[in-house]
């Protein structure tokens, strides 16, 4: 069978591991050209992993006709355009979330992957990819807890990365707390409930750090949306978490309740002494999802040497960019947003 010959743009700490991915575990797949706008991850990527093909600049890959593929890692803010640079170039593109910063450009795109039928597009929200993730959604579907009628999702980040963070976001590369953490939860919440949006209303603030005041952002936020069939989505995302990376997930049904992550174990080892019973936390996203961003460039590689299309589709992105956005104004303008009326005023 033949490789999928791939070029990655963006070699931060999410990137690189999707590069060892490409490069090492995935079957019929080649990691053929690297791409950063810091020259020191081109080259030092080349020489380890004997990568033919390195670019400090995005639009000279796109030139590159030994490739099938662009997967793109870059910053939150570049996804649209480089998205729309892919498919027009003619490739398949892998976007990490979210599709866009603003639901202008998002629906751009969406018009763009729409008018390439035959290019197979893909969004990383990789929790769907995620074991535990994937055996809910087969649980819920199969009945097991009868009708959801309400999700509550945590999303808290280490306290330890903080700094980092801040760093990252007043470069202008988040897009706030709701588009940059939420985002995952709120495709969780469509996936499980079946559901779109309607009404959302969002609150946060800053409290151990002021800094996050300064960009018109919130360490900690939490938003209660009501979807269009009655049901019920309780968020909370924070930046500010003692204890590690805290991913919490509650469905509540009719006839039951399913949780997932509820003590974010790093494995199953208890150190029992003085303090207390003490398990270690995960420490991080790449920690915690290890195998769910695998599999997820994994189904992204078969769909294109299958010529199928993922199940996570741009309307996936489009959808959860509107809910996100939603929250974002809603938090900035402390009133309750219906999101039909926003989606007017987008078209």
């Amino acid at each position: 069978m033949k490789k999928v010959k791939v070029g990655i743009v963006g070699l931060g700490r999410l990137g690189l591991q999707h590069a060892k991915n490409l490069a090492f575990r995935i079957p019929h797949c080649e990691l053929t050209a690297v791409c950063s706008v810091i020259e020191e991850e081109v080259n030092e990527v080349m020489q380890k992993w004997n990568i033919p093909f390195g670019y400090t600049n995005y639009e000279d890959m796109l030139k590159n006709k030994e490739l099938d593929a662009i997967f793109i890692a870059s910053p939150s803010g570049y996804h649209c355009k480089q998205i729309n640079q892919a498919l027009e170039a003619g490739f398949h593109v892998f976007s990490e979330k979210p599709l866009g910063l603003y639901m202008e450009e998002a629906l751009e795109v969406q018009t763009a992957v729409e008018a390439h039928p035959d290019q197979v597009f893909m969004l990383g929200f990789m929790r769907r990819y995620d074991r535990s993730y994937a055996a809910a959604k087969q649980k819920i579907d199969a009945g097991e807890i009868g009708q959801p009628v309400l999700i509550r999702c945590y999303g808290l980040d280490p306290a330890n990365k903080m700094d980092s963070f801040l760093k990252f976001a007043k470069a202008n590369y988040s897009g706030g707390l709701f588009l940059d953490m939420a985002i995952h939860d709120f495709d969780l919440a469509r996936w499980y409930l079946g559901a779109e949006p309607e009404e959302i209303w969002a609150i946060g603030g800053s409290y151990a750090r002021p800094e996050f005041d300064e960009i018109q952002d919130a360490e900690t936020g939490a938003a209660m949306v009501r979807f269009d069939n009655n049901t019920t989505g309780i968020f909370v995302a924070g930046r500010n978490c003692a204890h590690g990376y805290h991913i919490e997930t509650e469905i509540i049904g009719t006839k039951g309740t399913l949780r997932i992550g509820t003590v974010p174990e790093r494995n199953q080892i208890v150190i029992m002494k003085e303090e207390g019973a003490i398990q270690e936390c995960v420490d991080g996203f790449l920690e915690r999802f290890e195998q769910a961003y695998l599999s997820e460039v994994e189904e992204f590689i078969n769909c294109i040497l299958e010529k199928r299309k993922p199940e996570v589709t741009v309307k996936d992105g489009v959808e959860s960019t509107k809910l996100a956005y939603a929250c974002k104004k809603s938090f900035e303008t402390k009133t309750l947003i219906n999101v039909k009326e926003e989606s007017v005023a987008y078209n």
